[in-house]
C-alpha cells in the first residue's frame, strides 16, 4: 500500500480543479499544433509549473520532485493532453539548465519558465535518429570566441512555440548540450508532422546558429550524463499520465454502462461487462501503486532508482492502452464516435508507449540489468 501524504494530496486537488476548470477546452486544445490560449492562461493561474524548476530560481522545492511532477500529471492527463504536455515539457525541456546552465543562463530563463512567461522544449531526435542518440549529426562548433550550432531535429515537442531549446548536438568526438533561444537567426521551424493524437510538434533547422560560450550547458562532451539525469526525474510521471488517461477512459465507459440499457437491465450488469470493468479497475490501481513508489524513490535518488521508473512507465502506459480499448468495447458503437471522449483517450493512449523510451527499448535495458544483478 504507498498512501500520499496531505502535501502531495494537496497537489493533487490543486491539479484536479485545473484540469476541471478547463475540461470544456479539452477536445479542441488536444487537436491542436499551438498552444492553447485558455489552457495556458489557467495553468499559469494554478502556479502549478513552479514545481518544474528548484526554488533557487522561482520554484516550490530545493530540487525537482518526481513524486509531486507525477501526481499532478496525473489528473491533468485525465482530463487532457494538451494540459499534460505543456505542464510536463517545463520540466523535461528546461531540467537540464536547472542541473547545469551557467548562472546567467538560469537566472534569466528559469524564473520564466516557473511562471509560464517561457516555453521549454528538449531538441533531440532527428529524422534519421530515434533511440540511438548516438547516431545525431547536429553539431556545435567553438568558432572566434562564440559557439555555432548546425543541425535539424524533429518531432520536436512545443516546436514552434518554445522560447529556448536545449539541445543535443555532437562536439568533436563527444556529445554537448546547448541553450538556444528561439529567436536567434538562423533557427526555423516547421511545425507538424500531424500525428494520431496531435500536439504542439515540428521540425527545427539550426542554420549558423551562433551563441555564446555561457550558453552551453554544461562540460563539453557531458551530454548524456544531462539526458540521462532528465530521464531519471521524469520518465516516471509519463506513468502518472497513463494512470490518469487509464482512470478518466474507465470512469467515461463506467457512467455510460450504468447509464444504458439493454434487455432490460443496466449495460453493466450484462454479459462480460462486469468483468471487464473490474480486471481495468485492478489493472488501473496495480499501476498506480507502482507509479506512487517508483516517483517516491525518484524523487530520492533518481538515477539509483531510474529502473524502477522504467518499470512504472511500461506497466502504466500498457495498462493504459489494455483499458481504454476494453472502454471503447464496453461503449459499443458509441465508443467509435469521432470526437467522443473516449475515442480522443484512445488515440492519446497509443503514443505513450513510444515516447519517452519505448516500451521494448526499456524492458531490454531492465532484462540486461536483471542479468547482471544475478551473475548471468
Amino acid at each position: 500500500m504507498f498512501d500520499l501524504d496531505d502535501h502531495y494530496v494537496a497537489l493533487q486537488g490543486t491539479a484536479r480543479e485545473l484540469a476541471e476548470s478547463v475540461a470544456a477546452h479539452a477536445h479542441e486544445a488536444d487537436g491542436m499544433l499551438e498552444v492553447h490560449p485558455g489552457m495556458a492562461a489557467a495553468l499559469k493561474a494554478s502556479r502549478l509549473t513552479e514545481l518544474t524548476v528548484p526554488a533557487a530560481y522561482g520554484g516550490r522545492d530545493p530540487h525537482v520532485d518526481s513524486l509531486a511532477i507525477t501526481v499532478v500529471r496525473e489528473q491533468l492527463m485525465r482530463v487532457s493532453a494538451h494540459l499534460d504536455g505543456l505542464f510536463g515539457m517545463q520540466g523535461i525541456g528546461s531540467f537540464a539548465v536547472s542541473v547545469a546552465g551557467t548562472d546567467a543562463v538560469r537566472e534569466e530563463w528559469l524564473p520564466k519558465v516557473a511562471t509560464l512567461d517561457a516555453i521549454a522544449a528538449l531538441a533531440l531526435t532527428e529524422p534519421a535518429v530515434g533511440s540511438d542518440l548516438r547516431s545525431i549529426t547536429t553539431t556545435l562548433v567553438a568558432r572566434g570566441g562564440s559557439l555555432v550550432l548546425d543541425g535539424h531535429k524533429s518531432f520536436i515537442t512545443n516546436a514552434g512555440a518554445a522560447d529556448f531549446y536545449s539541445v543535443l548536438c555532437r562536439e568533436g568526438d563527444g556529445y554537448s548540450m546547448a541553450f538556444v533561444p528561439a529567436d536567434l537567426s538562423g533557427v526555423s521551424v516547421t511545425v507538424g508532422p500531424r500525428l494520431i493524437a496531435p500536439h504542439i510538434m515540428g521540425e527545427v533547422v539550426f542554420s549558423g546558429v551562433e551563441i555564446p560560450e555561457h550558453f552551453r550547458i554544461g562540460a563539453p562532451g557531458g551530454a548524456f550524463k544531462l539526458m540521462l539525469a532528465t530521464l531519471a526525474t521524469f520518465r516516471v510521471s509519463v506513468a502518472g499520465a497513463a494512470v490518469g488517461l487509464a482512470q478518466g477512459a474507465l470512469e467515461e465507459a463506467v457512467r455510460h454502462a450504468c447509464d444504458r440499457e439493454q434487455f432490460g437491465k443496466k449495460l453493466a450488469e450484462l454479459g462480460p461487462i462486469p468483468h471487464m470493468i473490474g480486471t481495468s479497475w485492478v489493472e488501473l490501481e496495480a499501476s498506480r501503486m507502482l507509479t506512487y513508489r517508483a516517483a517516491a524513490l525518484a524523487a530520492q535518488d533518481p538515477l539509483g532508482n531510474l529502473d524502477f521508473a522504467s518499470m512504472a512507465k511500461v506497466s502504466a502506459t500498457e495498462t493504459a492502452g489494455r483499458v481504454v480499448d476494453r472502454c471503447v468495447q464496453i461503449m459499443g458503437r458509441f465508443g467509435l464516435v469521432e470526437g467522443s471522449t473516449i475515442e480522443r483517450l484512445y488515440r492519446n493512449a497509443r503514443p505513450m508507449r513510444i515516447y519517452e523510451g519505448g516500451n521494448e527499448v526499456l524492458t531490454g535495458q531492465l532484462a540486461k540489468r536483471l542479468a547482471k544483478r544475478l551473475g548471468s
